[in-house]
C-alpha cells in the first residue's frame, strides 16, 4: 500500500509554524512528512528557510507515529558526508524506524556555493554525490572510513548507530539519472504529477538494478475550493521552482530565481503543478501515480491555506486513496492524458 506524506516546506513557512502543521498532519491521518534541506528559499518573497536537521529532531519529538524523510547533498560543500552520516545515525537511534530513508542529490548553487568553494559542472557534482553516498553508507554500517578522492575522510567513524541503517535514496528527474541511480542507490526519489512522464523514470531505475528497491514521489499540487485561487496560488508561490532543472542548478541567489521566473504565466504552471479545486479529480490523479508502484507519495500544497489543505485531504482524499482497489488505466479526470480509475 502506498503511504502519503505531508510536505514540510521550509522555504515557505517558519519552522515553528511547520511544527504545528506536522502535528496537524499526523492528526489528519498522513503517514509521514518530508522536506528539502535548503539554505535559502526559492525567492525573497517566500522569506523563510529554517535548518531542516534541527527541525527534524523537534518534529520527531513532537509527533508520535509520523515517519520523516529529507533530501540533502553529501558533496562536501555545506556538509561533508561524515557529518551527514552522524546526523542521520543520531536521529535513527533516537527515533527507531521513523527516519527510514534519506534522499541524496547533487545540489544547487544557491544552497551549496555559499561556503565559498567552486561550483563544478553536473558530471562532477554527480561523481561527488556517489562518492559522498558511499562514505555515508560505510559509516552507517559501522565501518571506519579512510578515503582520499574527491572527498577526503581520515579514520572517520560514527559511534552512535541505529539498529537498522537508513536507506540512502538517490534523487532523479530524468531517465538517464534514474538509470544511473539504479546501479548504486538504495531507492529512487522523483518529482512529477503525470503518470506518463513518471513511468519511464521509474522503469529506467528498475531496469538498471533497482527492481527490488523502493521508489518515492514528490507531487507539487495547488488545491483551493475556487479554481481561480488554485491557479493564482500556484503561480504566486511556486513559479520560482517551475524553471528547467538545468537553470535551477546554476542560479546562485533567490533574487535570480525571481528574475528568471518573471515571464512564467499562471497557465504555464500546469506543467509543473497539479492545480485543481476538485478533490475527487485530485484523488484520481494521485491514484494514477500510485499505480506505478510508489512506496510513498509526498503531497506538497505549494500555495497557502496549509491547515485547510491538511484537513480537506485528511477528511476526503486520504480515505478515498486507501479504500481503492488496484487501479485500471483508462482516463484522466483532467481531460488531457490517460490515467487510472479504481478497478
Amino acid at each position: 500500500m502506498t503511504l502519503y506524506s505531508y510536505h514540510v516546506s521550509h522555504e515557505q513557512c517558519p519552522p515553528r509554524a511547520l511544527l504545528a502543521l506536522a502535528q496537524r498532519a499526523e492528526q489528519a491521518g498522513f503517514d509521514g512528512a518530508f522536506s528539502s534541506d535548503h539554505l535559502q528559499p526559492w525567492s525573497p518573497s517566500q522569506g523563510e528557510s529554517g535548518f531542516a536537521w534541527a527541525w527534524l529532531g523537534a518534529a520527531l519529538q513532537a509527533t508520535e507515529r509520523l515517519t520523516f524523510g529529507i533530501i540533502s547533498v553529501p558533496g562536501g560543500w555545506r556538509y561533508h558526508p561524515v557529518v551527514l552520516a552522524q546526523a542521520v545515525a543520531t536521529l535513527g537511534q533516537m527515533f527507531p524506524g521513523r527516519v527510514p530513508w534519506v534522499a541524496l542529490g547533487s545540489g544547487q548553487a544557491m544552497n551549496e556555493r555559499a561556503t565559498g568553494g567552486p561550483w563544478p559542472d553536473k558530471a562532477e557534482r554527480n561523481a561527488r554525490l556517489r562518492e559522498g553516498a558511499e562514505i555515508m553508507r560505510a559509516l552507517l554500517a559501522g565501518e571506519t572510513v579512510t578515503q582520499r578522492g574527491r572527498l577526503t575522510a581520515i579514520d572517520a567513524k560514527v559511534w552512535s548507530l541505529p539498529e537498522t541503517p537508513t536507506r540512502l535514496v538517490g534523487a532523479a528527474t530524468s531517465v538517464e539519472t534514474a538509470a544511473w541511480l539504479g546501479t548504486w542507490a538504495d531507492g529512487l526519489l522523483t518529482v512529477g504529477t503525470s503518470p506518463e512522464a513518471l513511468g519511464p523514470i521509474v522503469d529506467a531505475f528498475r531496469e538498471s538494478g533497482g527492481a527490488d528497491k523502493p521508489v518515492f514521489l514528490k507531487m507539487d499540487l495547488s488545491y483551493a475550493p475556487d479554481p481561480a485561487e488554485a491557479l493564482h496560488q500556484a503561480h504566486a508561490e511556486w513559479r520560482f521552482n517551475a524553471l528547467p532543472a538545468a537553470v535551477a542548478w546554476e542560479l546562485p541567489r533567490p533574487a535570480d530565481f525571481e528574475a528568471a521566473a518573471r515571464f512564467l504565466r499562471p497557465e504555464d504552471m500546469h506543467e509543473a503543478v497539479l492545480i485543481s479545486h476538485d478533490l475527487p479529480a485530485l484523488t484520481d490523479r494521485i491514484a494514477a501515480c500510485a499505480a506505478l508502484g510508489f512506496d510513498s507519495i509526498d503531497l506538497h500544497q505549494v500555495g497557502g491555506s496549509q491547515p485547510a489543505f491538511i484537513d480537506a485531504f485528511g477528511e476526503r482524499v486520504l480515505p478515498a486513496l486507501r479504500g481503492r482497489k488496484a487501479p485500471v488505466i483508462e482516463f484522466d479526470p483532467f481531460g488531457r492524458k490517460p490515467a487510472a480509475r479504481a478497478g
